[in-house]
């Protein structure tokens, strides 16, 4: 197969690539944010249709919308990311298969 490019390889890309359209200098976080949800919204429909193709990108288009937030807001996504595994790394529990989360002491 091809060459898979690094998470950090890929935020650069669409860093520049923001940059290029003059969002991340004109745009807002508030304004991302509407976009995301927007995004969050057609997850929700193609899960709901079982959609895979619709999965794909609208997971997609929510990590653009994300990296735009944390670019005007001059964070990485990756350090968003990676704080939020240093948050979680240590919790102890899982999710049953009926849904609900058992937590270990």
């Amino acid at each position: 197969g091809k060459n898979m490019k690094t998470f950090n390889i890929i935020e650069l890309d669409v860093v520049r690539w923001g940059e290029a359209r003059g969002i991340i200098q004109n745009s807002t976080s508030a304004a991302q944010v509407i976009k995301t949800q927007e995004e969050l919204d057609e997850l929700v429909d193609a899960i709901a249709a079982n959609d895979k193709e619709g999965i794909i990108d609208a997971i997609g288009d929510i990590m653009v919308t994300l990296t735009m937030i944390a670019a005007i807001e001059d964070v990485s996504l990756v350090k968003c990311y990676a704080a939020a595994y240093e948050q979680i790394k240590d919790r102890k529990g899982h999710l049953t298969k009926d849904g609900i989360f058992v937590k270990e002491s």
